[in-house]
């Protein structure tokens, strides 16, 4: 029997989550999908504490027009400009069982273009 979409992507994100960790220098970015919005938080798994989240719905976001991928790239830079406000430059990507493609590749490379390293 074939696994349903959300199943494929559990146990994708069960083996992603086996090998990436956030500390407090070095917090997980990780990316939230769903069909309309997009959400990135900086975790540190040490405390089980969120650092930062950023997601298309902030003000500032809703405010500009724009397909999703575009969006996705207004929360890339936003999330890198707060990270770097808050003393963090380099983060671990965690890409949440999603492919590395879209709305999930510009967030990345756009919070690679504001100042993150990873």
């Amino acid at each position: 029997m074939a696994l349903t979409k959300q199943e494929r992507r559990f146990r994708i994100k069960k083996r992603i989550r086996k090998i990436v960790s956030g500390t407090a220098e070095r917090p997980r970015l990780s990316v939230f999908r769903s069909n309309k919005q997009i959400y990135a938080q900086l975790v540190n798994d040490l405390s089980g504490a969120t650092l930062l989240s950023v997601s298309s719905l902030d003000k500032e976001i809703v405010a500009v027009a724009g397909n999703k991928s575009e969006k996705a790239a207004l929360v890339g830079k936003a999330l890198a400009e707060k990270a770097l406000a808050a003393g963090v430059a380099e983060v671990v990507f965690d890409r949440n069982g999603y492919l590395y493609h879209g709305r999930v590749k510009q967030l990345a490379d756009a919070a690679r273009e504001g100042g993150l390293k990873f």
